[in-house]
């Protein structure tokens, strides 16, 4: 389901930086959207289409997009091209933005997208998908990003979009590398957004909690998904208000806003052990040792 609504049921806190001005210049713009073949990047596609923006799909699964692209371009008469790319690869940041110069396309908003997550101990997971992970939520974001933003720079407009998570908000116990990554992603993007924000270019984290797509699945787990699940409808148009507002970084709904920030007010090492109790995998329960204190 697509929607060009301003609205949405869920309510959003947005920590400020940019000052608030003009809604991003969408119509007549082109959008770089990664992992657009499921998720919140098919939502982010929809939304940006409607908005009239021309369309910079990518990810691995080319006929996923292919469909995509085909139901886009038919409903509001766009450009779209489709760039298959494993993201995960080194240098792909790097081989993206070739392509790119190399068909003449202009980037003025991206959309870093592209992510995944895994669930269980850190010791017991297959280094190559944890090494994956990383090349992926960082290595990936942070390329894209420094390729493509003097472009925008240069041109005095533009935006970054960097999909973060209320994991990137304190460390996560068997989500390790996730909710590392996504610290980062946070960290850096605000960091970003205040570098850029009189030079014409905003830039977003957007972090939101649970929401309705296939990366459970992919997680292994449904146990990651702590509190109520949004839809991604809900949740790119919390972020593509923010987009308009100037703003650093959203949250997307108020419970998912008091858990992000209520580790401001907890000790650390309550946090973890609180975290670890929740995302413990059921087979390694009893494997060590409980302690009240840190």
């Amino acid at each position: 389901m697509q929607t060009t609504s301003s609205q949405s049921p869920v309510r959003s806190s947005v920590s400020p930086s940019a000052p608030r001005g003009k809604a991003f210049p969408y119509a007549g713009h082109r959008a770089l959207v990664t992992g657009a073949s499921s998720g919140l990047g098919v939502e982010f596609a929809r939304e940006l289409a409607a908005r009239g923006m021309d369309l910079i799909l990518v990810a691995r699964s080319e006929d996923r997009m292919r469909a995509l692209a085909a139901e886009l371009t038919e409903a509001h008469h766009i450009q779209v091209e489709v760039i298959a790319l494993d993201l995960g690869r080194e240098g792909a940041g790097r081989e993206l933005y070739a392509r790119c110069q190399e068909k003449g396309l202009r980037v003025d908003l991206l959309v870093n997208n592209a992510g995944f997550g895994t669930h269980g101990a850190f010791d017991a997971a297959p280094f190559a998908r944890q090494h994956e992970q990383v090349m992926l939520n960082v290595t990936s974001l942070a390329d894209t990003s420094h390729l493509f933003l003097p472009d925008m720079l240069a041109r005095g407009v533009g935006g970054i979009l960097n999909v973060a998570s209320i994991a990137g908000f304190q460390p996560v116990p068997y989500m390790a590398i996730y909710a590392a990554s996504k610290a980062f992603v946070l960290s850096f993007t605000e960091a970003l957004s205040e570098e850029t924000r009189e030079r014409g270019v905003r830039v977003l984290a957007l972090c939101p909690g649970p929401v309705k797509t296939a990366f459970f699945e992919v997680v292994g787990t449904q146990q990651a998904a702590v509190g109520p699940m949004a839809t991604a409808e809900e949740v790119v148009l919390h972020a593509l208000k923010a987009l308009d507002q100037g703003r650093a970084s959203v949250v997307p709904g108020w419970r998912n806003w008091m858990q992000a920030n209520l580790t401001r007010f907890t000790p650390r090492w309550l946090g973890l052990r609180v975290a670890a109790g929740m995302m413990r995998p059921p087979e390694t329960v009893g494997t060590g040792t409980a302690r009240l204190a840190p």
